[in-house]
């Protein structure tokens, strides 16, 4: 499928998302928070530059996806399945991707999710719609926009990064992100997946605005979600401990994804550090992914689809790794036994 849009590759929402629905009878809805990673089109629906207009990849299993809140069609006996929150660009952080214009923040994300509550206490009463929320599978996969297009951004960033430290920083974006969680968790979510930030100091865009890298990674950028990373575990930690009857599980894709990029070769890749759409530059990773970029003979054999995210091939073995991964991967169950959890 020649998909030129570089909102379109999911690690959740869609490869995955399907899998579940097959694998777990006992899940009655699936509802998806995010950012471009898992974005199925919410940004069409506002002025944006930051678009998901191709149908998604990742369609394996034949269910269909998680609709996006804003769609039209978004609406009766559909939402009883769940809905796509997500929204390129957004993040943690309201102030997060303000070059985008519009993006829907986890904050709206949430409010968003409110209106979809409400309406399934309307048609179900308030026992068995909390019931379906407290059965249903929620994934988060929010926060790398907070360090691009955020802390990280070009030029714009630069008194920011001088003025606050990147401890400072990523104690601010935890502390906010916790507040959402628990949000959340009050409205009624219990198995909550909580994707971690990946390896962004490895992607095009990142190793073309820091040549001093070279070949390899850029070191701060990376840095920075270990930082938040870290952090973040002990969150999913702490909220186990004190929200009664939560599941929140820590998907770590930072190091499923560096292990992708550094072993590529064995996992059938013959590119791990160059975009498939590429926009110019020595990584193909300048210029978004359109119309007119110029797609690689076969993207199966890149990690990266675009300057920014993974390709298709690169998130089935992401989501198959936290479908059936260890405790190294995915904690403190794997998604499989978070879909069989009662």
């Amino acid at each position: 499928m020649d998909n030129l849009s570089c909102y379109m590759l999911v690690i959740l929402g869609v490869v995955l998302q399907n899998l579940m629905f097959c694998l777990a009878e006992n899940v009655t809805a699936n509802f998806v928070f995010g950012d471009s990673l898992v974005d199925v089109g919410n940004n069409n629906y506002i002025p944006s530059l930051s678009k998901a207009n191709f149908y998604p990849n990742g369609q394996e299993v034949g269910f269909n996806f998680t609709p996006p809140y804003l769609a039209p069609t978004t609406s009766g006996p559909v939402v009883l399945q769940g809905v796509n929150y997500a929204s390129g660009g957004g993040g943690i952080l309201n102030g997060t991707g303000k070059i985008f214009g519009g993006r829907i923040n986890m904050d709206a994300q949430l409010d968003n999710f409110a209106n979809t509550r409400q309406y399934i206490i309307t048609r179900l009463g308030e026992a068995d719609a909390m019931k379906l929320l407290e059965n249903a599978l929620f994934s988060v996969t929010m926060g790398s926009n907070d360090f691009i297009n955020n802390y990280l951004t070009p030029v714009l960033s630069t008194a920011k990064q001088l003025t606050v430290p990147p401890e400072k920083f990523v104690g601010a974006v935890i502390f906010k992100y916790k507040i959402q969680l628990t949000r959340l968790y009050n409205m009624g979510a219990r198995k909550i997946i909580v994707v971690n930030v990946g390896p962004i100091g490895c992607i095009p865009y990142q190793r073309e605005i820091n040549p001093s890298a070279g070949n390899k990674c850029v070191n701060f950028p990376n840095e920075l979600a270990q930082l938040f990373n870290n952090q973040l575990r002990i969150l999913v930690t702490q909220l186990n401990s004190k929200l009664i009857g939560s599941k929140f599980v820590y998907a770590d894709v930072y190091e499923i994804v560096r292990d992708i990029i550094q072993n590529y070769s064995s996992y059938g890749f013959e590119s791990a550090n160059s975009a498939c759409c590429s926009g110019g530059g020595r990584f193909g990773g300048i210029i978004p992914c359109g119309p007119s970029s110029k797609i690689c003979a076969d993207r199966s054999k890149y990690v990266f689809w675009d300057p920014y995210h993974p390709s298709d091939a690169a998130n089935i073995v992401v989501a198959k790794r936290l479908l059936d991964g260890k405790s190294a991967e995915i904690w403190p169950m794997n998604v499989r036994q978070l879909l069989a959890s009662s």
